[in-house]
């Protein structure tokens, strides 16, 4: 029962986790690009803190799967920003800084609940699934929308900064969604193959390998700004890394 109850409550965590960050990963773009000058996200409801308004299906499947995937991108009329590259620039990147600047916060809550809150059945663990979820998730969706791939946030930084629409451009535009289709499907069937003991993959999961790299780098100084507030010692904050 107990072991059943423990599930329930990673479970009820994980899923508020994801509904945060994408909810307010959406809204940041909505939101930035409305204070641009651009009315279509507000129009189109998307100013809104309801979930349903922003999760993708397939997106959301990818995530619960591997842990990782996208929501419905806000709709946006570049041609209404006040300065269009600028505008475009903005909204593209807003939902990435908004997810590395909430784990920045979480993780001295997850520190605070594991090192200072009492041990109350079911309120402990669930305080600490949460907190660390939502760190890892913000972290995580950061990095994988930093991704240069369509329909992801990463792209759409290429196509404000990039004037030329070349081939390679044409190309991340036509393909990138079916690229990342592909990267997450060849994820999922090598952490399949881990999980029930079928053949060890772990070195050919090439976007678990990318999202390990980037996100132990991009999270580095977060866990050392606040690891060293904690008085932990940087080897420790190094060692949290290597998992």
């Amino acid at each position: 029962m107990g072991n059943i109850a423990g599930q329930f409550i990673e479970l009820l965590a994980s899923l508020i986790a994801v509904t945060v960050v994408l909810t307010l990963h959406e809204v940041a773009h909505a939101f930035v690009a409305y204070k641009c000058g651009d009315p279509t996200p507000k129009l189109c409801g998307r100013l809104s803190l309801n979930p349903l308004r922003h999760f993708d299906p397939i997106g959301l499947v990818c995530f619960a799967l591997v842990g990782f995937g996208w929501a419905k991108p806000v709709p946006v009329d570049p041609s209404n920003f006040k300065r269009y590259r600028l505008g475009l620039g903005l909204t593209a990147s807003a939902g990435i800084i908004l997810n590395y600047v909430l784990a920045f916060l979480i993780y001295p809550l997850a520190l605070v609940v594991i090192n200072f809150m009492p041990r109350i059945v079911f309120l402990y663990d669930f305080l600490h699934y949460l907190t660390l979820l939502l760190y890892s998730y913000n972290l995580s969706f950061c990095v994988f929308n930093l991704l240069p791939l369509y329909p992801l946030d990463g792209f759409r930084i290429v196509d404000a900064l990039n004037k030329r629409r070349g081939k390679v451009y044409r190309f991340l535009r036509n393909y990138g969604q079916w690229i990342l289709l592909g990267l997450v499907a060849e994820s999922f069937l090598c952490n399949l193959f881990v999980r029930f003991g079928i053949w060890q993959m772990d070195y050919a999961n090439i976007l678990g390998w990318i999202m390990k790299f980037a996100t132990k780098y991009l999270g580095f100084p977060i866990l050392a700004i606040w690891g060293r507030a904690f008085g932990m010692p940087l080897h420790e904050v190094w060692g949290l890394l290597l998992w």
